[in-house]
């Protein structure tokens, strides 16, 4: 019994990673031989910098073609400089839900400095959403289904140790690779994992 619990413990990130799977949050294919997940706080200067400068190479050289899928998570930081993440995160996680994924996060995103700031990110992401969208996501973020699926992202990533966003974690056959930090400046290391699996 004690051997069977040890085994299930050793096995739960790797089944938490592949349940609960919003393709509503997911660049690429499901099929995709590597997952990439990006655990990512809205509010982080950081993730906006990897959001802006790294996805869209990740895209070109490894989604496009099937290589890899790209799996966003909700990585809310609880602390004080960042207190509407996690309004945010619920929010683009209903968004997901009418396919409005990428608009809102790429919206929070660019409008980061001004909504941080102001508090207004729900102007942010109204602004990328029709009238019937706005209703729809609005209906949504209020289900607890929805901020259910934020807080098993955040219980995942303190699963996984995570502690600084953005924070990638690359399932390839069953095994995890850890990578903090992502940025334009270490890319070249970050695409040298990413080859090293094929």
């Amino acid at each position: 019994m004690k051997l069977l619990v040890c085994l299930l413990a050793a096995l739960l990130p790797c089944l938490a990673a592949n349940n609960d799977i919003d393709k509503g949050k997911m660049l690429g294919s499901a099929d995709a031989p590597i997952r990439v997940e990006v655990f990512s706080d809205f509010e982080c200067p950081a993730c906006r910098a990897f959001h802006e400068q790294v996805i869209p190479l990740l895209m070109r050289e490894y989604v496009l073609s099937g290589k890899i899928s790209i799996l966003f998570r909700a990585y809310p930081l609880p602390i004080p400089d960042h207190r509407y993440s996690r309004q945010a995160a619920i929010y683009s996680t209903a968004a997901a839900r009418v396919g409005k994924y990428l608009e809102v996060s790429d919206a929070l995103f660019r409008n980061q400095m001004t909504w941080a700031m102001n508090g207004k990110w729900w102007d942010t992401i109204a602004s990328v959403l029709t009238p019937a969208e706005q209703k729809k996501v609005q209906e949504l973020a209020k289900e607890p289904s929805v901020a259910a699926e934020v807080q098993r992202d955040v219980d995942l990533g303190q699963q996984m140790r995570i502690n600084s966003t953005p924070t990638l974690v690359i399932w390839y056959r069953g095994k995890d690779y850890i990578f903090p930090g992502p940025s334009l400046g270490n890319y070249n290391l970050l695409r040298s994992l990413l080859n090293g699996l094929r």
